[in-house]
């Protein structure tokens, strides 16, 4: 049986029992509730390990709730939506969520990207992407906590973020294209109209660069990527 808690936010009762369901045939502990609010307050009473989060709720949506979850926390967030748009779900990508189903959906794919977001975070070595001190200048990671300092002031960075930054700080010098970065990270094919890459850069670049519009820490080689 599996040790970890699975958080379902979704205003609507038959979808959070439905997933309940197979996610205790799975072995997985589950917490579910029906709003962001609750959501926000279960976190600080208990440990867990994804979330499960409906983008289209009452009050706090799902992508305000993502954005202050990751204030603090780096648990995997799998955004569920009725929205199937590609903007959508570049979107919730950007706000901090490392997977986006579409609603209706199926159960059994859902809980194939829950065991797949587990193992990516939990247990894939890419996420102590360095077991090392990562610098360049006043830009230092460590990969075996996965905290990331600027000028000695401590920086959180969604989990995505963290390993984009680390790839290309563990091979300075190094150009990546976007599709190498997206499919080193996301660990899945590249389409040419995604532009999931270019929007994490932008919220990277905003956080650990004094000047995001003249980055010193990752450089963009027009035309081919980005190198640190």
């Amino acid at each position: 049986m599996s040790e970890r808690t699975i958080l379902i936010v979704d205003d609507e009762d038959e979808i959070r029992n439905l997933m309940s369901i197979y996610l205790k045939n799975e072995g997985y502990q589950v917490v579910d509730v029906p709003n962001a609010a609750t959501a926000m307050d279960m976190l600080k009473k208990q440990k867990i390990d994804l979330i499960i989060l409906d983008l289209m709720m009452p009050g706090m949506n799902g992508i305000d709730a993502c954005l202050k979850i990751r204030e603090e926390y780096n648990m995997p967030i799998i955004f569920l939506s009725a929205k199937s748009e590609d903007m959508d779900k570049i979107h919730g990508l950007a706000s901090g969520a490392e997977d986006y189903v579409t609603k209706p959906f199926n159960p059994l794919e859902l809980m194939a990207r829950v065991k797949s977001q587990l193992r990516r975070y939990y247990m894939a070595p890419e996420r102590e992407v360095s077991s090392h001190f990562l610098e360049k200048g006043d830009l230092k990671v460590d990969g075996r906590t996965n905290e990331v300092f600027v000028r000695d002031q401590e920086v959180r960075l969604t989990p995505k973020e963290f390993q984009i930054l680390s790839l290309l700080l563990q091979h300075q010098g190094q150009v990546f294209s976007i599709q190498q970065i997206y499919e080193t990270v996301w660990k899945e094919p590249f389409y040419k109209s995604d532009n999931t890459i270019m929007v994490h850069m932008t919220k990277i670049r905003d956080k650990i660069e004094e000047n995001p519009k003249k980055p010193i820490y990752i450089q963009t080689v027009w035309g081919v990527g980005y190198k640190a």
